[in-house]
């Protein structure tokens, strides 16, 4: 355990903030290289917020601000090829926009961090909350975390660079928060000091940068022998981030005191029926499996947050505190 976790595990500064501005402080404190972006609500607010802080100085990030969704993944891409720390956000028919270089930044291998705004997807508009833009990346090669509450948004924002730079996934990482639920709603937020989130984060290092002298391939023409192999890279890398996913939340917990995993089984123990949910309609269906539970329903509730890689075989040995459910596999 790192020595200032060790002496201060639970320091944190509490602020009253919604999911969209507790992701931008988030960012404020990885301080990425590169921000490429391009406004669509309700994901505006997260860079909003964070341009502010480039503004008043509080970091050094070069933003870019692009003609559409899709130029802002193009950007992103080719930042984070030349060896730059890269993050993007966007949300509902951006990311349907961005979803050509969604594929090609996971096939690069690239480890872009995205912030979603997760939002219904046209027609007919609709500018809530629908999970129906993650689940257009479902298949990208992008790994994916889809968050309960502001809380959860801020500190998956932390967790993200580290999963996505990981040398055994090495993969863009979506970090989903439900559109206006989340990212428009205002709670308390404990936000970790910046210099322990700057320490748990790390620096920026990757294989093979554009601009590091070395003779390199990117994105190269592959037949399908090579293609497939290639693609093999991409599944074991998948598969490998669900055990970093793990490594890392326990590795924050012991700056934040906040455990996550992959599936958390809530009040499951004795439960005949249950509800599987992922976002922030698994905090309201807490408090409704509690109040049929006073009512002598068996009632429990698997919540997902690791939606890519899929957790088809997780368990959750660490429920929260209110519930006695005890592992839970799906």
């Amino acid at each position: 355990m790192p020595a200032e976790a060790r002496e201060n595990p639970l320091s944190a500064r509490m602020q009253l903030l919604t999911g969209a501005e507790a992701a931008a402080h988030a960012m404020r404190q990885i301080n990425p290289d590169v921000v490429s972006v391009y406004p669509i609500t309700p994901q505006t607010p997260i860079i909003q917020t964070f341009a502010k802080f480039v503004a008043d100085g509080e970091v050094d990030t070069e933003i870019i601000n692009v003609e559409s969704e899709h130029s802002a993944m193009s950007a992103a891409v080719g930042a984070a090829q030349a060896g730059a720390r890269t993050m993007t956000a966007t949300a509902s028919q951006g990311l349907a926009l961005m979803i050509e270089i969604v594929y090609i930044a996971a096939s690069m291998r690239l480890p872009i961090v995205m912030a979603v705004g997760n939002r219904a997807l046209s027609g007919p508009i609709n500018i809530h909350c629908d999970h129906a833009d993650s689940m257009l990346a479902r298949d990208s090669g992008m790994v994916q975390i889809l968050t309960e509450n502001a809380q959860e948004a801020y500190d998956f924002m932390v967790i993200a660079p580290r999963l996505a730079e990981h040398p055994e996934v090495m993969l863009p990482v979506l970090v989903g928060q439900d559109g206006f639920t989340i990212t428009h709603s205002a709670e308390p937020v404990s936000l970790l000091p910046d210099e322990q989130v700057r320490r748990f984060v790390g620096d920026y290092r990757i294989p093979y940068p554009l601009l590091s002298g070395e003779v390199v391939t990117q994105g190269p023409f592959a037949m399908p022998d090579y293609y497939f192999e290639i693609k093999a890279q991409q599944v074991r890398a998948m598969q490998a981030a669900a055990q970093v996913f793990d490594d890392l939340s326990e590795a924050y917990e012991a700056y934040s005191g906040r455990r996550y995993q992959a599936v958390e089984g809530y009040r499951l123990d004795d439960a005949d029926r249950a509800l599987i949910l992922m976002g922030s309609s698994a905090g309201t269906a807490k408090d409704v499996v509690d109040q049929l539970r006073a009512k002598g329903e068996k009632v429990g509730l698997a919540q997902v947050r690791l939606f890519r890689p899929f957790p088809a075989a997780a368990s959750s040995s660490t429920v929260s505190a209110s519930s006695p459910s005890p592992a839970f596999s799906l």
